[in-house]
């Protein structure tokens, strides 16, 4: 019953975002749209013709996984590390910024102090699939626009990440300095297992065995996951584990095959992961938190691009750069709806404080992906001028 259920709700997904998509198409739309649409349309707060959506955002997860994976084979290490010094104080005081934003609108909004507080914390990132999504690969991510983007929003992540660790160590203080120190001594440590993992194991036996193409799909498979669940098992996200053996590999001249190789498997769960966006939502919430929702969002789309211009000038970029990588994360992230989940979880917020974090997850979604492709360089562009992969 299972496998026909999940076999007739791939049917429909997948059938669905081929005809949304050619729609989108003609109507020179961004195709994230037609997904997290259809999301709506079928999921349980539509027409019900999809129930289970915790399963299929399950699968669609791995969708984020291969998309770190594949990033990290894009990042030579000596470039991020360059990257991320010179970023961090830009990363941490437009957290900053952005988290007294979301305080004030939660507050003026009649929310309590601690729905307020995660509300401004979900303000705080970017979305990587966006960010990512819409940068092109063989364009920007060679050059200073695209490593500074990748930069930013790996900072925000690492700052997603402790966050997470804090929702989810409720035991006291022990238990989350425990919960800490943990994840401190892990990450080093799986920096460099890795590495030498690679370089003494990984590579030799892809150099012995390259002619046979399906090993080494199926050795970066197991390689991106593997490190994925270590890292999850240790206290790290699943998707940082993905970035650390992406990067591990980058220097490798078999780095560019496997990418390749791998793009439309990530494809295919992406599209998962933006119809559980939209199947996850409750319409029936959306009188209550529309107006609040549509606030955070416009202070989002109007407001990041411009701390990010200001932040960037004054570490020395240019104007131009600096705008265009703040509309690039001019919205809200994944780890935004993630935390609302937790955090929901957890009892610390309501329903309505949640689904306001979805809704405006949803609406800088959408707003944003549509200034970007009408506007810089991106992959689904509907101008050829602007089109780049």
């Amino acid at each position: 019953m299972l496998q026909q259920s999940l076999v007739f709700s791939f049917f429909l997904i997948f059938t669905g975002a081929a005809i949304l998509a050619s729609i989108a198409l003609y109507t020179r739309q961004p195709l994230l749209v037609a997904y997290i649409v259809l999301g709506a349309a079928l999921g349980p707060y539509g027409y019900s013709f999809i129930q289970d959506t915790a399963l299929l955002s399950d699968i669609s997860h791995v969708g984020i996984i291969f998309l770190l994976f594949l990033l990290g084979l894009d990042m030579q290490p000596s470039h991020l590390v360059h990257m991320l010094k010179k970023a961090t104080l830009v990363a941490i005081f437009s957290a900053v910024i952005f988290m007294a934003i979301g305080y004030g609108v939660g507050v003026a909004f009649g929310f309590t102090r601690t729905e307020a507080i995660i509300i401004g914390v979900a303000l705080m990132f970017s979305s990587t699939i966006i960010g990512i999504k819409l940068l092109p690969t063989t364009v920007l991510h060679h050059k200073h626009t695209g490593e500074l983007v990748v930069g930013l929003l790996l900072l925000q992540d690492v700052i997603a990440i402790l966050v997470l660790l804090f929702l989810n160590s409720g035991d006291g203080g022990t238990s989350q300095l425990t919960t800490f120190l943990k994840t401190a001594v892990a990450l080093p440590l799986i920096i460099g297992a890795a590495l030498l993992f690679v370089r003494y194991i990984l590579l030799p036996l892809i150099q012995k065995f390259d002619r046979f193409h399906e090993y080494i799909f199926l050795v970066a498979i197991g390689w991106c996951l593997g490190l994925a669940e270590l890292a999850h098992a240790v206290g790290l996200s699943a998707e940082i584990g993905a970035f650390i053996a992406g990067v591990s590999l980058a220097t490798s001249p078999i780095s560019q095959y496997i990418a390749t190789s791998l793009r439309p498997l990530r494809d295919f769960f992406l599209i998962l992961f933006f119809f559980s966006i939209g199947a996850s939502f409750n319409l029936g919430l959306l009188g209550q938190i529309i107006i609040p929702a549509l606030i955070l969002a416009a202070l989002v789309l109007v407001i990041k691009p411009i701390v990010f211009r200001f932040l960037l000038q004054s570490i020395s970029e240019s104007n131009k750069l600096a705008w265009e990588v703040g509309f690039r994360l001019g919205q809200i992230s994944e780890f935004s709806l993630l935390i609302a989940y937790m955090a929901t979880s957890a009892t610390l917020i309501g329903q309505e404080a949640s689904h306001v974090i979805q809704a405006t997850a949803i609406l800088t979604f959408l707003l944003s992906t549509y200034i970007v492709i009408f506007n810089f360089p991106n992959p689904i562009a509907v101008s050829d001028k602007l089109r780049r992969d």
